[in-house]
């Protein structure tokens, strides 16, 4: 693999962590209600489930799901699902932000990891990415430390930029001042996720 394939690789996956969505929201909550721990471990377990994709694809799974709609379908139904139920609790504000703040008590770090790992595994955004523009790469693995890299790259990338959103969103003078504003942000974070769940189940 060349530096400029590699570049071109990172490039894209820098561009898909970026890119807002429900993986942002939910490593914000988890930031913003648990501190850095629980942020940094909903955004490496969103990173590992990230890197679970990549090798997917790169073992040729891909194809699987291109020439299989039904299981396409599938995938995506319990994604649309699951953004459904995380909107739905983000509405009442149950285990969103406003809730963590004002109980005082602290998220459980494996209840942080299990829903960054959830929102990646099941997410058709990330699926299609992978299916659209990931499998164009797969073809220059044809060595073992090629292959490495392309399963690393994205996971290292995604893992990278969800800590620099931790680090920036659980800053204890940002924290203060966004207390008195986090109901409207568990408000606006849940209808942002039951669009996106509507979307999912518009597109399939």
């Amino acid at each position: 693999m060349t530096l400029t394939i590699w570049f071109s690789l990172f490039t894209i996956c820098l561009l898909g962590a970026m890119s807002p969505g429900p993986s942002l929201a939910m490593v914000a909550k988890h930031s913003l209600a648990g501190g850095r721990i629980n942020g940094f471990a909903a955004a490496w377990a969103h990173a590992f489930g990230i890197g679970v994709y990549a090798f997917i694809t790169l073992i040729g799974l891909a194809v699987v799901l291109q020439q299989s709609p039904l299981l396409f379908k599938g995938i995506s139904y319990a994604g649309a699902a699951y953004l459904i139920y995380l909107g739905y609790n983000a509405l009442r504000s149950k285990g969103g932000v406003a809730a963590r703040l004002e109980s005082g008590e602290p998220t459980p770090v494996a209840q942080s990891a299990r829903e960054g790992l959830l929102i990646s595994l099941l997410s058709p955004k990330i699926a299609l990415f992978f299916i659209a523009l990931f499998s164009q790469f797969v073809a220059v693995g044809d060595t073992f430390a090629a292959k490495s890299i392309i399963v690393l790259t994205p996971f290292v990338v995604d893992g990278l930029w969800y800590t620099l959103i931790t680090f920036l969103l659980s800053s204890p003078k940002l924290i203060d001042k966004i207390r008195s504003k986090a109901v409207l942000i568990d408000r606006l974070s849940g209808c942002v996720l039951i669009l996106l769940a509507a979307r999912v189940l518009l597109t399939v």
